[in-house]
């Protein structure tokens, strides 16, 4: 494990190498992620859904495999258990100023490498508290394209298109808005704010080309920056998807106008 610290502070534990059954999709994960006085912002191995761990990068499709967890959806059958899963592995790892640069290995059960990545985690003081810097580029292994899906591209109706960089909130009353909608699941605006339990207030940066925010506020409580919110994604050899995501994490509420402030 390692733990990125803010002005001394502990917010994040970055689990690294997590012992899990192979039907959660084990891979490196943020948990728990903390506001500057202490307040839990992640949950993880949850029991409504126990493959949502804390903030994490992860795909129900890589090329016909299943490394988000749980079920997979099949396209007029809907989730269905199946022998798909796989894992992403950290290979290397070298800690740098405020965080952590590591390469990992995406694959199947048995060990065939489905996507090659670089990522580079940060944490820094920002207004009103903390930010998160968690950048991620996935490149393909070999010869062959990797598709990106999502059980939104397999027929599951209402707009189910998650998959990319996942952050699992704690439970409790929840309100997610934009710069410009209350409503912002589906949207593509420019950051996205979430406030839990009016206990702490996350704002999501780094939306890229057709990305879309996928957002929970009742079932559960996340937000995702979907890769493949309606249409599969395709990467290409040599051609990496690179994605920065930015989490500024505060103490208590801010309102729409304090969110604007601080990003300015």
């Amino acid at each position: 494990m390692t733990t990125l610290r803010v002005a001394g502070v502990p917010v994040v534990t970055y689990v690294d190498d997590p012992d899990l059954d192979i039907r959660l999709a084990p891979r490196p994960y943020l948990h728990p992620v903390r506001t500057l006085t202490g307040v839990a912002v992640t949950d993880a191995l949850c029991e409504d859904h126990p493959w949502h761990m804390g903030a994490s990068v992860t795909m129900s499709d890589v090329s016909g495999y299943n490394l988000w967890g749980g079920r997979t959806y099949v396209r007029d059958e809907g989730y269905v258990w199946l022998d798909d899963h796989g894992r992403v592995r950290q290979v290397t790892s070298t800690p740098i100023p405020g965080g952590v640069t590591e390469s990992l290995e995406w694959s199947t059960q048995d060990g065939t490498v489905l996507l090659r990545e670089q990522r580079e985690i940060t944490a820094v003081a920002a207004p009103h508290g903390w930010e998160l810097s968690f950048a991620y580029a996935l490149s393909a292994p070999g010869p062959a394209e990797v598709t990106l899906g999502s059980p939104a591209t397999h027929g599951r109706p209402g707009d189910a298109g998650y998959g990319g960089f996942f952050w699992r909130a704690t439970p409790g009353p929840a309100v997610a808005f934009t710069a410009s909608s209350d409503e912002p699941h589906g949207s593509a605006d420019p950051w996205l704010a979430l406030v839990v339990a009016d206990r702490y207030t996350l704002v999501f940066r780094g939306l890229a080309d057709a990305d879309r925010w996928f957002v929970r506020t009742t079932e559960y409580v996340g937000v995702c920056a979907a890769l493949a919110f309606t249409d599969p994604l395709t990467i290409k050899p040599g051609d990496p998807l690179t994605r920065h995501l930015r989490v500024l994490v505060a103490d208590g509420v801010l309102s729409r106008e304090e969110v604007a402030a601080a990003l300015e």
